[in-house]
């Protein structure tokens, strides 16, 4: 599992936009920067939907404010899953990059198997990035949303 103190491995991250689909090397999209990525196990699911992703979208200000670069969420869903999440939760301030082959959660050690629910997913958790090492991660028990909350990692910066 990643730790604190170590670089983000290299992975590609997948987005759709307007103008099409892009692939991202995580060495490149974290290099230079300070970064608040956060993991959902699902686009589109109750908590991810209702609480997790419109608390970085209503304190993408506060986190700017705060140094951070980007604000980034991953999930292992596909990139036009992201996309449509995206545009209905409105959260054209954050990178919504999909995981579609889990590629990247398991580089990390943060996936999870959800059986039925849908297969391997992410951990829920959310960590402070700077120039691709981690500095704070916050890993969720599972069934539990305190620590990867926008609230708690904004206080924590």
């Amino acid at each position: 599992m990643i730790k604190i103190g170590q670089n983000i491995p290299s992975s590609m991250l997948s987005e759709l936009t307007s103008e099409g689909m892009s692939n991202h090397n995580t060495d490149e999209l974290f290099a230079n920067k300070r970064v608040v990525l956060f993991a959902v196990p699902g686009a589109f699911t109750p908590t991810c939907s209702n609480a997790h992703l419109p608390g970085y979208i209503a304190l993408a200000d506060q986190f700017n404010a705060k140094g951070i670069d980007m604000i980034a969420c991953v999930s292992v869903n596909d990139a036009f899953v992201m996309k449509a999440w995206c545009d209905d939760q409105a959260a054209g301030d954050i990178l919504m990059l999909g995981d579609g082959d889990a590629s990247f959660t398991k580089a990390l050690g943060l996936e999870m198997d959800t059986a039925g629910f849908g297969g391997v997913r992410s951990q829920r958790y959310a960590m402070v990035i700077e120039n691709g090492v981690v500095t704070n991660l916050f890993i969720e028990e599972p069934k539990q949303f305190e620590v990867s909350k926008a609230e708690y990692v904004l206080e924590a910066l």
